[in-house]
């Protein structure tokens, strides 16, 4: 009978653990249902997302902008005044200068001295020199020749036109004719020069005008 008993009892015992885990768990279960789980660990355990946020945050911030450097305008030292006392003198002798020189020579008088130009002696008629193009094309003018000559009256060099008519080929003509006339040469108290020169004019005209 005595361990009939004990068994009894240890069965009794067991059996309330058993119930109790069982009904721990059924309240954990329940719990965990209704939320009572989540609050009480949000209870317990503060939130940390706060602080995480906020340290981002300010990690995302940019530095705040250098002071700006304030440029001192450069100080101007005026130059220093020297002055200088000279001696004034009394005497001047800018009038002793002048009297002291010499006064320049005069230019030499140049001798004006009568003489003759060249001259024609033996003209030629400018129609049989007259360009027939020129004829044809009614050109007319009366250019200026010109023609150096030498102690016997002979050209030292080509007839140069120096005032044109206008037209090449009545120019041309008008240097032929210079160069088939004769000259007398100019003359210096009474001796032939040793080069002068005469301009004339050589007219170019039609018959029919």
């Amino acid at each position: 009978m005595a361990a009939n008993a004990q068994d009894s009892n240890f069965f009794t015992r067991r059996g309330l653990v058993l119930a109790a885990i069982i009904g721990l768990h059924a309240l954990a279960i329940w719990g965990f249902a209704s939320g009572l789980a989540t609050r009480a660990i949000q209870a317990l355990a503060p939130p940390i997302e706060a602080t995480v946020e906020e340290q981002i945050k300010k990690e995302d911030e940019p530095p705040p902008p250098p002071p700006p450097e304030m440029e001192r305008p450069p100080v101007e030292v005026p130059p220093p005044e020297v002055s200088i006392d000279l001696p004034m003198e009394t005497t001047s002798t800018a009038i002793q200068d002048v009297t002291d020189k010499a006064p320049p020579a005069p230019p030499p008088q140049v001798r004006a001295v009568a003489g003759t130009p060249a001259k024609m002696t033996r003209p030629v008629n400018p129609d049989d020199y007259y360009p027939p193009g020129s004829i044809r094309r009614e050109e007319q003018g009366s250019p200026v020749v010109q023609a150096c000559v030498g102690p016997k009256g002979q050209l030292l060099r080509e007839p140069v036109v120096t005032d044109t008519s206008g037209f090449p080929d009545l120019d041309g003509a008008a240097v032929k004719v210079a160069k088939a006339t004769r000259y007398a040469p100019g003359t210096d108290s009474g001796t032939a020069m040793a080069e002068s020169c005469i301009k004339f004019k050589v007219k170019f005209v039609l018959k029919n005008n």
